[in-house]
């Protein structure tokens, strides 16, 4: 039978609350979006794909809109914001979610690639984190998630770069989550494990040429490393997300959640 209601919120303190999310036009970025929207939070899409964006915003409806950005630029971070700000009225939330990667071995690695990742999955946090913070201070309130990786526990091979940058982004969350906690606001990172994305899609090609082996046997390796015995699905990160934003996670605040299915545990 097909409800004729909408599910109850698990969250409703959470209703009418406002969320910027960086790259929430696909994966684990738009799975946040309509855990958040769920919740009776309005949300933003923030995507470097605006039409993606559009698409996006348009299917989720309920007042979502979307919004260019390329989290790698200052200027044009803060000018996203301010139109958050603008069309939804004001941010309460933060999702800095935004993230690249490439695969290659720690000694073939280039310039470029390294400095890509860093560009987007650690400056684009610091971009986004440190201009939202602002706003929220001076609001008194706020709450950031930043989407950090297993890869920031553990060092992935073939993923070194990718790794590092990942780490970095944990560093600063606890760094920043210290600084405004007594202001009030409160920062976590989320760590997820094998999802099934598109990106994952791409690195299982990767993997699988660097490795001479299939991409079958690289996604069946994934499932013999998680406990829980699946891929991860998207939906299975935009949950916990939801919770570190809501007022049920008041107390956790310089936390990098593993949501691996038990590949990580510590």
């Amino acid at each position: 039978m097909i409800p004729t209601t909408a599910p109850t919120p698990v969250y409703p303190e959470l209703a009418g609350r406002r969320a910027f999310i960086t790259g929430a036009a696909a994966g684990i970025g738009r799975a946040i979006a309509q855990a958040l929207s769920r919740q009776g939070v309005t949300v933003a899409i923030g995507d470097i794909n605006l039409a993606a964006a559009r698409d996006a915003a348009d299917a989720l409806g309920h007042g979502a809109v979307a919004i260019g950005i390329d989290v790698r630029e200052r200027a044009g971070v803060a000018a996203s914001l301010q139109q958050v700000l603008d069309t939804l009225g004001g941010c309460d939330l933060l999702v800095a979610n935004a993230g690249v990667s490439t695969m290659t071995a720690a000694l073939d690695l280039t310039d470029e690639e390294w400095d890509f990742n860093f560009a987007v999955n650690t400056r684009g946090v610091f971009l986004t984190n440190q201009i939202a913070a602002r706003h929220f201070v001076s609001e008194g309130k706020g709450c950031i998630v930043n989407t950090a990786s297993l890869a920031a526990k553990v060092g992935a091979p073939l993923l070194a770069h990718y790794s590092a940058s990942k780490f970095a982004v944990l560093g600063w969350t606890q760094a920043l989550a210290r600084e405004l906690a007594p202001k009030g606001i409160r920062v976590n990172a989320v760590c997820p494990g094998f999802v099934a994305t598109s990106m994952q899609t791409r690195e299982v090609e990767w993997e699988a040429q660097l490795r001479n082996i299939t991409p079958e046997q690289v996604v069946a390796d994934y499932i013999a490393q998680t406990p829980l015995g699946r891929l991860e699905q998207p939906e299975d990160v935009a949950d916990v997300v939801a919770f570190l934003c809501s007022d049920q996670a008041r107390f956790m605040t310089g936390q990098g959640i593993n949501v691996t299915g038990g590949v990580y545990m510590t």
